[in-house]
């Protein structure tokens, strides 16, 4: 009874958020993460999709999250649901007047180009869940991107001590003990 309990309402937020709906950004957590308001007045946290910011404690976090409150903050956002993450938020791609938020974080440097998610479940309603990280990019929009801001050293690239978050976290467990924003 209680699996059926959880199903169902894992069903309901999956359902809530599927799609694409438009919203204002009312915060920025860090570099890949926003806290939209639907039209609707039903706030979401969303995850940015393909992408992975520093850890606002690690070189560049605090760089990261000022480049995406640039982009988002006070804006109103068209988000395209692609799955909803272990953690519960919303993993999208964001849009403001045509511009390709999650792209553009790549672009700037402020962000790797995350290895693409491996939809290892499916919520009841057919929305993937994303379950962890497969070896490899699929996106070789952001590959692209990336390689172009390493060249030319922008945003973190710039850095000397540059390191991937995932990896960043497992040597900084104590800072990164909390859920994912």
């Amino acid at each position: 009874m209680r699996t059926w309990l959880l199903l169902l309402l894992c069903g309901t937020v999956a359902t809530a958020h599927a799609g694409q709906f438009t919203g204002k950004v009312v915060a920025v957590l860090d570099g890949d993460t926003v806290m939209v308001v639907r039209n609707s007045g039903t706030p979401v946290k969303v995850r940015l999709a393909g992408i992975d910011a520093p850890e606002k404690a690690q070189p560049f976090g605090m760089a990261s999250k000022t480049s995406l409150s640039e982009l988002v903050f006070h804006k109103q956002v068209i988000v395209n649901s692609l799955a909803v993450d272990i953690y519960g938020r919303l993993v999208a791609l964001l849009e403001v007047d045509g511009n390709n938020i999650n792209e553009e974080q790549v672009r700037r440097g402020m962000a790797w180009a995350a290895e693409g998610w491996r939809h290892s479940r499916r919520a009841p309603t057919g929305v993937p869940i994303a379950g962890a990280y497969s070896n490899y990019h699929s996106n070789k929009i952001y590959i692209e991107l990336q390689s172009d801001a390493q060249h030319a050293r922008r945003g973190l690239w710039a850095g000397q001590e540059i390191m991937e978050p995932a990896q960043w976290r497992k040597l900084h467990p104590s800072v990164a003990t909390s859920p994912r924003h």
